[in-house]
């Protein structure tokens, strides 16, 4: 798999049949100015539990487990839906299209143009799946929701991978997904942040602490608390909202 850091495709043998997964050891982590070095991997389980906690299924099952290049995250790998546009096929979830060719139901994120000069548009679908997966990463505060770490499963949900750059104390959330912007966030989904956030100070918050700093839970703890009293997506506050690359 091509990334930043050492990211491994593996198998754990089982009685039955293997469970493919995706490994990430610490020691194929790259050293980042704004990350401290060597937590990218504990970061990863943590936006597992917080995403277990809501009951949203938005990150696959993830933990610290040693491997063959030692301890790393390890998560479950997610079989995907493969779509052909030349085929009428529809585009992703998260894609880029000519301003002329915007599906219904897809809301713009930024124009521009590509290397031939032509417009295009950063697109992505006004889906409740993905919906849930913005409000989870104004949560754990994402600094890398790619397109490419969108994914539509064969199951029926909308996973999202790679949060090793996630729970910084800091504002950091970069992210395609900022068609919501200004919207208010449902009820429902307000009352699994309000659950979450009192979780956060009993076994959620134990679970969390040898992952992230107190410093860290302290303002996820705000993060959730912010949304459940003022329920509206955020719009970009910073002159770097996006990831780069996008995909």
């Amino acid at each position: 798999m091509q990334a930043s850091n050492a990211t491994l495709v593996c198998e754990i043998e089982r009685p039955d049949t293997p469970l493919r997964c995706v490994y990430k050891p610490v020691r194929g982590e790259q050293p980042l100015w704004d990350f401290p070095d060597g937590t990218l991997a504990g970061r990863e389980v943590a936006s597992y539990l917080v995403s277990d906690a809501l009951g949203w299924d938005v990150v696959p099952a993830t933990v610290l487990r040693d491997g063959p290049v030692g301890p790393g995250m390890v998560q479950r790998w997610i079989d995907t839906v493969e779509r052909h546009p030349e085929s009428g096929d529809g585009i992703d979830l998260v894609d880029i299209c000519r301003p002329d060719l915007v599906p219904e139901g897809y809301l713009p994120v930024l124009r521009g143009h590509d290397e031939t000069g032509e417009e295009i548009v950063l697109v992505h679908a006004d889906d409740p799946r993905l919906h849930r997966m913005a409000v989870l990463d104004v949560v754990l505060n994402n600094a890398d929701r790619k397109g490419g770490h969108v994914l539509e499963g064969l199951d029926g949900a909308v996973h999202g991978v790679d949060h090793g750059l996630a729970m910084h104390r800091e504002n950091k959330l970069r992210t395609v997904l900022w068609g919501w912007a200004g919207d208010p966030i449902g009820p429902d989904l307000v009352a699994d942040l309000d659950r979450v956030s009192g979780a956060l100070r009993g076994a959620l918050g134990d679970d969390l602490a040898p992952l992230i700093t107190d410093a860290e839970i302290d303002a996820l703890h705000r993060r959730l608390r912010s949304l459940v009293e003022r329920p509206v997506m955020p719009s970009p506050s910073s002159s770097r909202p996006l990831p780069w690359p996008a995909f």
